[in-house]
């Protein structure tokens, strides 16, 4: 992918957090915010925002079907299009029950694949102004400097674990397995605030359950970009197209990969990798 490509997507993601995210930040009324089923939340400048993002990423690739989340909500088998040869992701707004409660971390973001395959990578936060890119192969950027993960260098390493997607059995396999050989930390409930904790020396690690493209596209290829490693608990790479499977670890190293994923598959049973 080309540096004018970045830019271009950059610039995107700027102005509709400029004219349409901000804003709406900390100024939504109770009707603007709408729950879509228990715990999901939308509001209306997720709406707004991807309306903007859908409009900008087609001028930019004309070729590239949109996969966006909340058009998924409304027409599920938009999905079918994330296999497409060339497709963006788009997540209008990464975090909106932080967002829809006034407070941070949440960001955008937006990934470029192709065939199913993640090639670029896009996240933004509005509050920092702080933009991580990646391209496959070429290195992960914060800010337009190139970065290379790095550990806590804590012991035990820290996790953060998202449980919500979890069944009861999965839950009591990460208190038994994985909890003992780590420190715990509070998860930011936005992705797009997870994965640089993990190349940023904030996190060592992250399991989690649900896995949807534009909640993950990007971080992971950033992620990996980066030198950290983030695969399925088996170590098959990350697929948009795969919309359906469950389950991911990411790390700030492939060491500390290794080392969670062996604790994580003491009982596959109860994993549900795939």
């Amino acid at each position: 992918m080309t540096d004018a490509l970045t830019r271009q997507v950059h610039a995107l993601m700027e102005r509709v957090a400029h004219d349409v995210v901000l804003p709406r930040y900390q100024t939504l009324a109770a009707h603007e915010i709408i729950e879509k089923k228990p715990g999901d939340l939308v509001t209306i400048a997720d709406r707004e925002s991807e309306a903007m993002l859908a409009e900008g990423l087609a001028k930019i690739l004309p070729e590239a079907a949109i996969v966006g989340e909340e058009a998924v909500h409304a027409d599920p088998f938009l999905t079918e299009r994330l296999g497409d040869a060339l497709c963006w992701i788009v997540d209008p707004i990464d975090g909106t029950r932080n967002f829809a409660n006034g407070r941070p971390p949440f960001g955008l973001m937006i990934a470029l694949a192709e065939k199913g395959e993640t090639k670029a990578g896009w996240i933004y936060d509005p509050l920092q102004q702080r933009l991580c890119h990646a391209a496959l192969g070429t290195g992960a950027f914060v800010d337009g400097q190139r970065i290379a993960a790095r550990a806590t260098g804590e012991t035990p390493p820290i996790a953060a674990i998202s449980l919500i997607f979890m069944d009861d059995a999965q839950r009591e396999n990460v208190k038994t397995n994985l909890a003992p050989h780590y420190r715990l930390a509070d998860i930011p409930y936005c992705a797009a605030e997870q994965y640089p904790r993990l190349a940023l020396g904030i996190n060592d690690v992250s399991v989690f359950e649900r896995t949807l493209a534009w909640d993950h596209a990007a971080g992971a290829l950033w992620l990996n970009e980066a030198g950290g490693k983030c695969a399925r608990p088996d170590g098959s790479p990350y697929r948009v197209d795969e919309w359906d499977r469950k389950g991911m670890i990411a790390a700030a190293s492939p060491a500390l990969w290794d080392e969670l994923a062996a604790a994580y598959l003491i009982r596959p049973d109860l994993c549900r990798a795939g």
